[in-house]
């Protein structure tokens, strides 16, 4: 049973007071992305606009209130205890923002309540500042609709006499009204505040919890054009903020059908993280099940646990990069497709490549390596099928560096020409947004083009940049590419560079890579040497191409369920939006 369905019983009560279309939908409008820190907003807006709960024909109307306010504010100023107002903007009727329910009454907040904007002190002379003083506010020390016990700063009575009156007192009512806007708290601790800060004296009739509620909406929505000021309010816009004032017997029912709802909205916030975390569990324990497969008959029986929970598990972004990542993994192990035990195996392939090279070197075509060590068995990541192989990666292909940037020796032809930097080779493709080009001798563009099929391998930066590998499909005519960036080449026609790709982006090569980098300060870099010993899993060339064709068909229904989840989230939240304007 949803949040919703359990809580609409006790609350039944303060949500039938709400229009139709809110409390049909009001759990579609919940669960829909940034749903409820909307209904937060749409709450506090319905408060404001007197659309929470009906109002009371015999009670006393807004205007009574105000006559007593101006009353305590004659007396107040008489006794010198505040300043006496200046003139504020008349109220048009054409610059009020709704039609206010009877009983209602427009006012500028400067008529409404008396206010004071804070100061700090000379911040760098200790004769102001002590541990043991008394607390001084900065935005910091709020937390939104919270209340300020402690503060990170203290000020001496030297401080304080800056001020020219007492602390606040416990009670007061303060809020941010420069670069955050509308953050507003209450005092729990005698205490002054700064200058970003204004705190609020309420008279009689006002009650402060209803004020709390108001106050941040209207600041931050600016019930009047004159209210805002870029990213700040001045003491202008403060005085001359539009509020629509209720009678003083509905302010207290107001705030507490806006607790009410909010605790329905902390319910709902709750479940949300508790089924976020659940749904998480889920994702870890199925697919992590799949991931364990040993064989492919238990990957199969694995499979049917997540099929029946398949719904469920994938309607998050986060859980489809979760099913990807799984496949992946399968697909380099050698269980997402069956071995065929027609298919030619993976050392006969060797032979062919071992030849290749031997030719290519004999022509100086390619250098002579040092010969790599052998691969012991606590080095593979993995058990492979028997038809497979283990190798070091340089024995298949060859690895060379790029061009050095900032050369200085002078070029007998030179020429220019663009090439890839790490910032173009992301993991499984490349950005070319951004080109570069470099000055090179005609006679090395042989050494440094790039040819179509080429790895290109990234040799460092940070963390995930290490080892990141695409393929160059011949994007631009021709392309080079800097040192920083490693060319890993097949040098045989039995060389598949999609499945190499496959395997050097997998877990188990970034494993390699993460074990094997030299680190420094959140960077990370591997040489050539550590890209060529890096152990590589050599399928049959049949079963590669079968792999690679399977795993191609799968991310492909990956990216259909993302575009698929995208359109339904953004479908859901215009229908809740559209419900929140009929309703606002």
């Amino acid at each position: 049973m949803s949040v919703v369905m359990e809580a609409r019983e006790p609350s039944a009560k303060y949500l039938s007071a709400l229009q139709p279309p809110l409390v049909q939908h009001f759990e579609l409008m919940a669960t829909a992305p940034g749903g409820v820190a909307r209904l937060r907003e749409l709450i506090l807006t319905l408060a404001v606009q007197g659309k929470l709960v009906p109002q009371d024909p015999s009670a006393e109307p807004a205007s009574e209130l105000l006559r007593k306010i101006r009353t305590e504010k004659d007396r107040l100023i008489a006794e010198g205890k505040i300043k006496r107002d200046r003139p504020l903007l008349p109220i048009e009727e054409e610059g009020q923002p709704f039609t206010l329910p009877s009983g209602w009454k427009w006012v500028r907040l400067g008529t409404l309540l008396p206010f004071r904007i804070g100061k700090t002190p000379p911040s760098k002379d200790p004769q102001y500042w002590s541990d043991e003083g008394c607390a001084w506010v900065s935005i910091s020390d709020m937390t939104h609709f919270g209340e300020v016990f402690d503060t990170d700063r203290k000020i001496t009575a030297k401080g304080a006499s800056v001020f020219g009156y007492e602390p606040l007192p416990v009670g007061t009512l303060i809020m941010s009204f420069k670069l955050t806007i509308g953050k507003i708290a209450t005092l729990q601790v005698p205490a002054y505040h700064n200058e970003a800060i204004v705190s609020f004296l309420p008279l009689a009739g006002l009650q402060p919890e209803f004020l709390k509620y108001v106050l941040p909406t209207v600041s931050k929505t600016g019930a009047s054009k004159d209210a805002l000021m870029g990213a700040t309010l001045n003491t202008e816009s403060l005085s001359n903020l539009l509020i629509a004032l209720p009678p003083e017997a509905e302010q207290p029912r107001i705030v507490t059908r806006v607790e009410e709802l909010m605790r329905l909205c902390d319910a709902l916030e709750a479940q949300g993280q508790l089924e976020a975390a659940q749904h998480a569990q889920l994702v870890q324990t199925l697919l992590g099940a799949l991931t364990a497969s040993a064989t492919q008959d238990e990957l199969a029986d694995n499979w049917q646990r997540v099929a029946t929970h398949f719904d469920r598990l994938l309607d998050r972004p986060e859980a489809i990069d979760a099913l990807e990542k799984t496949i992946l993994q399968l697909a380099v192990r050698g269980l997402l497709v069956p071995q065929d035990p027609k298919d030619e195996p993976a050392s006969e392939l060797l032979k062919t490549i071992r030849a290749e090279k031997d030719r290519l070197i004999a022509e100086g075509k390619i250098k002579q390596d040092k010969p790599l060590a052998n691969i012991e068995v606590e080095e593979e990541p993995f058990e492979v099928p028997g038809s497979w192989e283990w190798v070091r990666l340089g024995e298949v292909v060859s690895i060379s560096s790029g061009v050095t940037l900032g050369r200085k020796a002078a070029l007998p032809a030179p020429t220019s020409y663009p090439y890839l930097r790490v910032a173009n080779v992301q993991r499984w493709h490349l950005n070319l947004d951004s080109m570069k080009e470099v000055v090179i001798d005609r006679a090395e563009l042989e050494r440094f083009q790039l040819v179509r099929g080429d790895l290109l391998i990234t040799e460092g930066g940070d963390w995930d940049k290490v080892g990141r590998t695409t393929i160059w499909r011949d994007e631009l005519p021709v392309c080079l590419h800097q040192n920083h960036v490693f060319k890993a080449r097949g040098m045989s026609p039995g060389w598949n560079p999609v499945w190499a790709e496959l395997y050097l982006n997998s877990t188990f090569a970034r494993a390699y890579f993460a074990s094997s980098a030299k680190q420094t300060t959140n960077l990370a870099s591997i040489n050539m040497t550590q890209l060529k010993g890096c152990c590589f899993p050599v399928p049959p060339l049949a079963e590669q191409a079968r792999i690679v064709a399977r795993v191609a068909s799968l991310r492909r229904l990956c990216a259909d369920l993302r575009q698929r989840l995208a359109a339904r989230q953004t479908t859901q939240a215009h229908l809740a939006e559209a419900l929140i304007d009929e309703v606002a």
